[in-house]
């Protein structure tokens, strides 16, 4: 007869609440810099008469830090918004 550890119904609701509580971070694909390249510069100013000062300005803050333009995009959607 196989050996099986038995939970209870506490541990399981603290490994639920762990999971629900822990968000997945997404990490930057590139290096962090001090400037945006050309081509997101010239991005930024096609996407800045769309959306709000503080949507273009945590975009710009998460692509110096190393993320792409669609996931800074898709970042700053979430916690910012419009």
């Amino acid at each position: 007869m196989p050996y099986h550890k038995v939970k209870s119904n506490k541990q399981k609701a603290k490994e639920k609440a762990k999971k629900q509580n822990a968000k997945p971070k997404i990490k930057p694909l590139n290096k962090p810099r001090k400037e945006l390249s050309k081509l997101q510069k010239d991005f930024m100013k096609e996407h800045k008469k769309k959306h709000s000062k503080e949507h273009n300005k945590e975009m710009i803050k998460l692509m110096k830090k190393g993320h792409c333009v669609e996931i800074a995009h898709r970042i700053t959607m979430k916690t910012i918004g419009k």
